[in-house]
């Protein structure tokens, strides 16, 4: 039976879809750690995990009702709005603060992450031997992809299918995030920016009847290019889902470790102080996206210098970046008292 929700539960709900969708769309923060620290997170997991072949049956059946009860639709439902309402709007600001207060954006999200980490581990109380282990290896490998550099683009379109499957783990593994993977595989600026823009772009000429996209390979190819993406993605997602629910149903304590270990390795990833290596061609131009922002290739992290204000500045957002943590906690808490 799907949990009784108040309107309060629903609002919030939405809003931590919008959480989910804008922390998607940034290399570094997995929209799975909005779920785990937002509370939501096993819920989203076995919600994912019951679109299956008896769900399809449902629906093939004509029972809507049904189906729309046994995936919990409402939950899901209030989720995915939230996250196509934060594509159109809180995407756009972040793109926006990035751009003008890139230190800011970066402290606050690594405040974000250090509260995350405090959220996730103080209930956590099984710490022996093996899960320590499993901690470690999640720490390893998250520090470990911070000092990858990215691959060449590739538009391939196996490769897209697969970038799409690995690519939609921000969705449901709190700490690894999804966005930064594409840019590691090369595909960041093809997947999440040129094609998506290019959908843009056709329905404003759709709106318009202007069908003169349909004569434009480019356009064409990267329609198919992000059409193969979100296959890649839908099937990511439900089989993702579906190894994460088994994993936490038999191997819950050691799936928190390495989970646990994850999200405190993805600190390096979302360290606030770093400059940005661009991408040249051959011939040695810069590389551009769609927009005419230049292409990050990788980062150079350092520690900053005590003496300057936008040091001080950082560390206070840091600190609002824990608290936002600390207060959906303290929500969290008062709204399952509320509930039982």
């Amino acid at each position: 039976m799907q949990p009784s929700r108040t309107l309060s539960d629903k609002i919030f709900l939405i809003l931590k879809g919008i959480g989910m969708g804008a922390a998607n769309k940034v290399p570094g923060i997995s929209g799975g750690m909005v779920a785990f620290v937002a509370g939501f997170y096993e819920e989203f997991i076995y919600s994912l995990q019951k679109i299956n072949y008896k769900a399809l049956k449902l629906l093939l059946n004509g029972r809507v009702n049904c189906f729309f009860a046994y995936v919990n639709g409402k939950f899901l439902g209030l989720l995915i709005s939230g996250m196509i309402i934060s594509y159109f709007s809180v995407s756009l600001l972040l793109d926006y603060l990035i751009v003008h207060y890139e230190l800011y954006v970066w402290a606050s999200f690594f405040g974000m992450i250090v509260g995350s980490i405090y959220y996730v581990s103080k209930d956590f109380n099984n710490w022996n031997r093996k899960n320590l282990s499993l901690m470690l290896f999640g720490l390893l490998v998250g520090i470990s992809l911070s000092f990858f550099d990215p691959a060449k683009e590739n538009d391939n379109l196996w490769f897209v299918f697969f970038c799409g499957i690995i690519g939609v783990s921000g969705q449901t593994l709190p700490g690894l995030s999804g966005s930064f993977i594409i840019m590691l595989f090369g595909n960041y600026v093809l997947l999440l920016v040129d094609s998506v823009n290019a959908l843009f772009l056709t329905f404003m000429d759709i709106l318009s009847w202007d069908l003169s996209f349909l004569a434009d390979p480019v356009r064409i190819r990267l329609l198919k290019v992000l059409a193969v993406f979100s296959l890649g993605s839908a099937v990511g997602l439900v089989s993702l889902s579906h190894l994460l629910g088994y994993l936490l149903k038999h191997f819950k304590n050691g799936t928190y470790a390495v989970i646990i270990g994850f999200i405190t390795g993805s600190l390096g990833v979302v360290w606030p102080w770093k400059d940005e290596n661009y991408g040249v061609d051959a011939s040695g131009a810069a590389l551009t996206d769609s927009t005419g922002s230049r292409v990050v290739e990788s980062y150079d992290r350092y520690f900053p210098k005590i003496d300057v204000a936008d040091t001080w500045i950082a560390v206070f957002f840091i600190f609002v970046g824990i608290m936002i943590v600390v207060s959906l906690e303290m929500y969290e808490k008062r709204s399952s008292e509320r509930r039982s």
